[in-house]
């Protein structure tokens, strides 16, 4: 068995020979994240991906997250280093349901979470993260709109709207297993601590929390805070930044069921052969890129603007 020291060895060579840049997710294994140049949210590593120049890229996340990186960089090579890493959600929403909910819902502009599959994309006006949502669907100029397919993300923001949604009802299964229950047996565990939430969780789970938001919010939310203790109600690979970046501080899972199989598919040992054996590159061209461009490119303009 090869010791981890020389797995990260041979990642740092690899990047260094293939010109690469390894992304990663906040919900990745810990030692993932420590072998990555950035680490973040959707939003994040899409604004990443957009920008970087390096020739390769290694996404370590799900299929979808590869795919938006090829969409942003039709001249770059992406590469997955486990194919079989998807989305549950993104697989809710179809690309051929998705026309025919258009047609029953003519004329509404189409706002598509980016936990979504390419071809839905190009079906899309807009995409949107879990931390821009809200801005997003506010700077539509119609009054209504489709929003899907993660329906807990869409009760989230019907909430913050003045807008109208029509939800596609897809979830998240891995948020959407935790119950206000557990929340609440956590409070009575640890009473002094604070309760954060993903949006991708049920509306009765998010009514128990202190803060709200993105896997990247928390973190600021943490660093701010005067609470010492947190009970995090998200995929359990936030736990690693969230120590990493405020020590000092503790953190409790609400559940033990906060856990993505496919976001845990990728180790140490599958990004050192994705570098490689520049396996599994993942291409998204031809007329699906153009219009899923399209898409992402206005969520990112978007975002660009409300940060000036």
């Amino acid at each position: 068995m090869i010791a981890r020291g020389e797995i990260i060895a041979r990642i740092a060579r690899l990047k260094k020979e293939r010109q690469a840049i390894i992304l990663a997710h906040n919900y990745q294994r810990g030692e993932v994240q420590e072998v990555a140049d950035y680490v973040g949210d959707s939003l994040g590593l899409s604004r990443e991906a957009a920008a970087t120049r390096a020739r390769v890229i290694v996404f370590c996340g799900v299929y979808f997250m590869a795919e938006s990186a090829s969409i942003l960089n039709p001249e770059k090579i992406v590469l997955l280093p486990v194919r079989e890493a998807g989305c549950p959600l993104a697989d809710m929403l179809g690309a051929q349901q998705l026309r025919e909910w258009k047609r029953a819902y003519p004329g509404r502009p189409v706002v598509t979470y980016i936990n979504s599959s390419a071809e839905v994309k190009a079906e899309s006006d807009i995409c949107c993260t879990s931390g821009n949502a809200v801005s997003v669907v506010d700077s539509l100029e119609s009054d209504e709109a489709l929003f899907g397919p993660d329906m807990n993300l869409g009760a989230y923001v019907q909430e913050r709207t003045r807008k109208k949604l029509i939800i596609w009802q897809g979830y998240c299964a891995t948020h959407a297993w935790v119950t206000s229950g557990e929340i609440i047996e956590a409070r009575r565990q640890h009473p002094d601590a604070k309760v954060i939430a993903h949006p991708e969780c049920t509306p009765e789970v998010v009514r128990h929390a202190d803060h709200i938001s993105s896997t990247s919010g928390m973190s600021p939310y943490v660093h701010e805070s005067e609470a010492r203790e947190f009970i995090i109600v998200t995929e359990g690979g936030i736990l690693h930044r969230l120590k990493k970046e405020n020590p000092g501080k503790r953190f409790y899972l609400a559940s033990r069921r906060l856990l993505c199989p496919n976001m845990k598919m990728t180790t140490l040992e599958s990004v050192a052969m994705a570098l490689e054996r520049m396996e599994h590159q993942i291409v998204v061209g031809g007329e699906i890129r153009g219009r899923a461009a399209r898409a992402l490119e206005r969520m990112l303009g978007l975002s660009v603007r409300s940060k000036t």
